[in-house]
């Protein structure tokens, strides 16, 4: 299992590139494979991996999830390549269809037809990619490569597709190479993403599917006060139907009831589940005080030398 962390700059940061430069440097130096940047409405994530790559050696970049209504496939496969030159071929590009609460509340775009859009959507992005010429017109995308995309010394990313309903799942394992899920928890993983995804990808003879799972972790010796932390920080998901539908799944109240809370053992005990249910990758959102995110951090580098 490849274990990581997602980093999200603290409000108020005062320069964010040098702080995603110096957490990128210390998880590095933890043994920790992966750092995740998830696309904020101010930071631009891939933009952040080409700045932070070109200082931080030995580690894997990963976006957890650009979304793709406000990019056309063509212009994001242009700035995902420059992204993986920057970053010595060390990207991997998650992508998303986000929600129509921002799809259309923030950007003002229709959210109609969202798995076809999605389909339609890598129909030209992975081509592309590749760097192969792209002719194609769908129902709600189209593009033209009136010459390939190519940047020298950048091979195709590995993509992944954020995907949590049945069509989405089957999308992501026929047409790209797995996907990354946030708050989701053990048991929906194992009943529903697992399989499905990996179905799909049988089904279309490809490889398995990398699943990289993303959750909230606090290694905390008050796990009381963590699990409300959490239920506070991530109450928005109980609004977002998607989610919603996953953590009914799960059986549980909300956002706080999927994030891993205790000792470093519990902690421990839940990510290595994860691992038997067929997660590839684990990557871990700190929460909590500065000590807690060092308990955590330590924590992830002790299972990054053994899982």
């Amino acid at each position: 299992m490849h274990i990581g962390t997602v980093l999200v700059p603290p409000s108020g940061t005062p320069n964010v590139i040098d702080y995603l430069v110096n957490e990128s440097r210390q998880a590095a130096g933890t043994g920790v494979g992966t750092v995740w940047l998830p696309q904020l409405m101010a930071v631009d994530a891939l933009t952040a991996v080409a700045a932070i790559a070109r200082e931080v050696a030995g580690i894997e970049f990963g976006t957890a999830v650009v979304p793709t209504y406000p990019r056309h496939p063509l212009v994001l496969a242009s700035q995902a390549l420059t992204a993986q030159a920057a970053s010595g071929n060390r990207l991997t590009l998650g992508v998303g269809l986000s929600h129509q609460m921002v799809i259309e509340g923030a950007y003002g775009y229709s959210f109609e037809r969202p798995v076809r859009h999605m389909r339609e959507y890598l129909s030209i992005l992975m081509p592309a990619l590749r760097g192969e010429s792209v002719s194609f017109e769908g129902e709600t995308m189209r593009g033209t490569t009136f010459e390939p995309v190519t940047v020298g010394g950048a091979s195709a990313p590995e993509v992944l597709v954020a995907a949590l309903g049945p069509a989405m799942l089957e999308l992501a394992g026929q047409m790209a190479g797995g996907t990354v899920t946030w708050m989701v928890g053990p048991r929906t993983l194992s009943s529903h993403i697992i399989p499905s995804i990996t179905a799909a990808s049988e089904a279309a003879g490809r490889v398995a599917p990398r699943i990289a799972v993303c959750l909230p972790v606090c290694v905390t010796s008050d796990p009381d006060r963590a699990l409300q932390r959490a239920a506070r920080s991530f109450a928005l998901y109980n609004q977002l139907p998607s989610y919603r539908a996953m953590l009914d799944r799960e059986d549980v109240d909300g956002p706080g009831d999927v994030a891993l809370i205790g000792e470093e053992d519990r902690v421990a005990a839940a990510v290595e589940q994860l691992k038997e249910i067929g997660a590839t990758d684990f990557a871990a959102v700190p929460l909590g005080p500065r000590d807690e995110w060092q308990r955590t951090a330590a924590l992830m580098s002790d299972l990054a030398g053994r899982l």
